[in-house]
């Protein structure tokens, strides 16, 4: 398997401990295959699944806790905790670009097939936004928090205070002010620093797990868009649109631009076509296709992307646009990395 990037620079024990976590898990387990694209799915009996090439070091945090017995609630928060503590990646916590206005700003979002849920909005100075959107789910009556009510909430529940804002975002974010100028690009919410194929080809993750007797869970983090508006929130933290769960249906995430994902409130009508009777394949696609007819011109060269599990570990993958892969790890901890078909080429 994928361990995550080592911490560079940052001597914050939370993340170093993680990372080494991580890094010990990943030597128990073959490493990750990278497979064509497929239109069928992965192949059944997935454990868990998770958005991008970097989905498959968080998948092997998650596979590692419930290995120790954790709950799938453990399982996917702790996948999520890996790319939010990776100063490489600079769309999903620490490190994230911030907003317009220089500052770092968090969704989050935890749910399982119980109906349990939490979230957080527009977080700041916490690194692992995943943690407090649980926090949030099991000790208050609410589903979401957000801004300086979500940062005074995690600051009382003990969570560190620290700057998200590393230098090498702060650099990136001045030289973006130069021009003031944001475009989306496909496959990433870091334009205009996209380079095709590189390792910003990337943007929220979001995570989905299983068990053997069927039971679901889910997470998906982010650090939203590069240089987005202040108090902007995309689809990640809100229930339906970044995540969806549903006992003995199954759970789905989305990845690409949020604005158009909660348009049509993508990942609840995802499950909804798989209770249905679609396949998570056939789910992915069906409102994938139906936001291409819904939005015509004005999704051109736009990404979006979904993910799907079904409880019997039935994997459905499908996005606009090529460049979209997913991480799948089955019963046994082994992963591959996918590249999900899509409905337009390049």
């Amino acid at each position: 398997m994928i361990a995550s990037s080592e911490a560079k620079g940052n001597d914050m024990t939370s993340r170093r401990s993680l990372l080494a976590m991580v890094g010990a898990a990943a030597g128990a387990w073959p490493a990750a295959k990278v497979l064509g694209a497929t239109g069928a799915g992965a192949p059944a009996s997935a454990q868990i699944v998770s958005t991008w090439d970097f989905g498959a070091a968080a998948n092997d945090a998650a596979f590692a806790r419930l290995r120790r017995g954790g709950s799938l609630l453990d399982a996917v928060e702790a996948g999520a905790m890996v790319p939010e503590a990776d100063p490489n990646n600079h769309s999903v916590g620490y490190s994230g670009y911030p907003d317009r206005d220089g500052h770092v700003t968090l969704d989050a979002v935890i749910m399982d097939d119980t109906g349990q849920v939490g979230a957080v909005a527009a977080l700041e100075d916490t690194m692992h936004a995943i943690s407090v959107a649980r926090r949030v789910m099991e000790k208050t009556p609410h589903t979401l928090l957000v801004g300086a009510g979500a940062m005074r909430f995690a600051k009382d529940q003990g969570f560190p205070q620290q700057t998200l804002l590393t230098p090498e975002s702060e650099k990136a974010w001045r030289e973006w002010l130069k021009t003031a100028h944001y475009s989306p690009q496909a496959n990433s919410e870091n334009a205009p620093f996209h380079t095709p194929g590189g390792a910003l080809d990337h943007d929220t993750i979001g995570l989905l797990a299983r068990d053997a007797r069927g039971r679901l869970a889910g997470a998906c983090t982010t650090s939203g868009m590069a240089f987005k508006m202040r108090g902007r929130v995309g689809d990640s933290p809100q229930v339906g649109s970044g995540l969806f769960v549903e006992a003995g249906v199954g759970g789905a995430t989305s990845t690409g631009l949020g604005e158009e994902v909660t348009r049509v409130a993508g990942s609840a009508r995802v499950i909804a076509s798989m209770r249905a009777g679609r396949s998570p394949q056939a789910a992915c696609e069906e409102v994938v296709r139906h936001i291409a007819t819904l939005r015509g011109a004005a999704i051109r060269g736009v990404q979006v992307g979904f993910l799907a599990l079904d409880p019997r570990g039935n994997v459905g993958a499908f996005c606009l646009l090529p460049g979209f892969t997913y991480a799948v790890t089955d019963m046994a901890g082994h992963t591959v990395i996918h590249k999900a078909a899509s409905l337009f080429q390049a």
